[in-house]
């Protein structure tokens, strides 16, 4: 599908210049029309009522704007909102709205379902539907703006289902959208984009000039450790990876899901306070989602705290994260993998667990007491 929503402003303000012309459209017409794109977002032309009608049925006929259809939606007592949004293919992904104070961070989606199988991560489960265009990924937030009670989030993390970096071509088209002043305007510091290493992509998301963050899903210390939970060590080993990052000019956090008995044994924590103080990255302990890996255990809550104690104890900054969204199903991919195929209502408390994709919502800590 080709649409204007997949285009760079400049982009899509030449595009749609050059059809005005061609019509013989006043040309103070296009100042009126690229707004409506991503600053002031409508559903359809036709909703653009200070245009005249005829130029709105002419572009509604000629550029029409494609959007997200929400299917059902969660929202938790602590204030997580889960949604589930069907493609115009009938494929389906998922985002998670997570407010914390004045900030409200999305984590969105990059692909339909993922091919990487990590052991502890319910879009696995699923496989890959196929990749996102890039007015997909950006869309989660405008779909969000075109809500009957709109809400624009001020953070987003590329965190949702799928591998952004195995989507190099729409996800560098969406920061761009996300970031540009004259679509989302979200600043890039308050943009996150999570990895598992995807080398080729990350090489070139490095030599963006935008303050993107990044985010290494990184889970185990070893390659021997990372290699029995997440398949992709065995094309791109971690010390290429480690290597790598290197080169962003911006602080790396590590995202690490603390699994009982596979990653959170002493040598696991000595390996990762090295390698962490090695690139300098902050630490993200995380709770593992139970109902998306039924064959491993997640660490305690007293281990992670305890951990991320003994991380920092090792001149290492590491934050233990809580759940949120504790009622709903609210983990990426698990509320997709509920309702299958058939679209068939989930329970609210089929799956207990949302890890906080934005690094908000501190465990306390008594671990250095």
């Amino acid at each position: 599908m080709s649409t204007l929503l997949d285009l760079a402003p400049e982009a899509a303000s030449a595009a749609l210049g050059e059809w005005l012309a061609a019509r013989g459209d006043a040309p103070y017409r296009l100042s009126q029309l690229v707004p409506r794109l991503w600053q002031r977002p409508v559903a359809n032309w036709a909703a653009a009522t200070e245009l005249p009608q005829a130029l709105r049925e002419a572009l509604d006929a000629e550029w029409p704007l494609p959007r997200l259809e929400l299917e059902t939606s969660q929202e938790s007592t602590d204030g997580t909102r889960k949604f589930l949004w069907r493609l115009p293919d009938g494929e389906a992904i998922e985002s998670v709205l997570i407010p914390e104070g004045s900030r409200r961070t999305l984590c969105i989606s990059a692909q339909a379902g993922c091919p990487l199988r990590c052991a502890f991560c319910a879009t696995g489960t699923m496989g890959l539907k196929r990749n996102l265009e890039a007015w997909e990924i950006a869309s989660q937030v405008r779909a969000l703006l075109l809500a009957p009670e709109p809400v624009k989030p001020t953070n987003v993390v590329f965190m949702g289902m799928g591998e952004p970096l195995l989507n190099w071509p729409a996800v560098d088209a969406a920061l761009t959208l996300l970031n540009h002043p004259e679509a989302l305007g979200i600043g890039a510091r308050h943009i996150t984009v999570s990895t598992v290493g995807i080398l080729p992509a990350l090489a070139k998301l490095a030599k963006r000039p935008e303050q993107f963050r990044l985010a290494l899903s990184l889970h185990a210390p070893t390659s021997t450790t990372r290699l029995s939970i997440m398949p992709i060590e065995k094309r791109y080993h971690l010390p290429d990876v480690l290597e790598a990052i290197k080169a962003f000019k911006r602080r790396v956090t590590f995202e690490y899901v603390l699994i009982e008995g596979v990653n959170d044994r002493d040598e696991d924590l000595a390996a990762l306070a090295r390698i962490a103080k090695q690139v300098g990255a902050l630490v993200n302990l995380l709770p593992l989602h139970p109902g998306g890996a039924p064959h491993l255990v997640p660490a305690s809550r007293h281990r992670l705290a305890w951990f991320a104690g003994a991380l920092r104890r090792r001149g290492v900054e590491a934050v233990a994260r809580r759940s949120r969204g504790l009622d709903i199903a609210a983990a990426c991919g698990q509320l997709r993998v509920a309702r299958g195929e058939a679209g068939g209502e989930v329970a609210p408390d089929a799956h207990r667990d949302v890890h906080e994709a934005a690094g908000i919502g501190k465990l306390p800590d008594h671990s250095d007491a």
